[in-house]
């Protein structure tokens, strides 16, 4: 049996909502996101009447040594040893470890049937931004000290760096984009994906953040 497995993003259905299941409406926020859209709906369309089995992936951010993104820029702060200003956020946003993104992909390969649907995915790592942060900090054996300053704030600081960057022509790293991943919430439910593949990620998230930031390299199979 010949399958293509296409990797998507989150990102079709935008990145303002708190919780994503396979149920939700698909709507793109920003290009990054209706490219995947279109891609997806370009792999069903020239696949629809061909013999190739078909199963797209939507995860969420993921992270792992050399990944780019917010998450390297707070194990950025976190090893500066600066006081933070997360303490005081409440929210849930969900990742995925790329070891078990890749898992996830040879379990559909592998799968014995036909499949042709679409799945999101993430293995449960859903943490709070300072829970994140500490995280980080355990791995790479590093002490943080949260400060408990509002989400308002912190949102004005977003929008201030918005008006910086306008200003001088160039983005300086602080905007709000940046700023609403920090706060905002995005949970996926990948429930339905590990009913129907009996699937299970095989690196939990501590060991995760350890094999990605921590100080002392291991084998990834080490313990595991």
């Amino acid at each position: 049996m010949r399958r293509l497995v296409f990797l998507s993003s989150i990102a079709v259905y935008g990145r303002s909502r708190p919780r994503i299941d396979d149920q939700s409406v698909r709507h793109p926020e920003d290009d990054y996101g209706w490219s995947k859209l279109e891609a997806e709906d370009a792999v069903q369309f020239e696949l629809s009447r061909g013999a190739t089995d078909w199963c797209i992936l939507r995860p969420p951010l993921v992270y792992g040594q050399g990944s780019p993104g917010n998450m390297p820029r707070l194990e950025t702060l976190v090893a500066s040893g600066l006081p933070l200003p997360f303490g005081g956020i409440r929210n849930r946003r969900s990742y995925i470890f790329v070891d078990n993104l890749i898992d996830a992909i040879i379990t559909v390969l592998r799968y014995p049937s036909d499949i042709r649907a679409s799945y999101v995915l993430s293995d449960g790592s859903d943490l709070a931004t300072p829970d994140l942060v500490s995280a980080l900090a355990a791995a790479s054996r590093r002490q943080v000290r949260l400060l408990n300053v509002p989400v308002p704030i912190l949102e004005t600081l977003g929008r201030a760096g918005d008006l910086a960057a306008r200003v001088l022509g160039r983005r300086i790293g602080l905007d709000s984009r940046s700023i609403n991943r920090l706060v905002g919430s995005l949970v996926v439910d990948s429930s339905r994906f590990r009913a129907v593949f009996a699937w299970h990620p095989p690196v939990e998230s501590a060991r995760a953040f350890m094999l990605t930031y921590g100080t002392q390299p291991c084998s990834p199979t080490e313990g595991g």
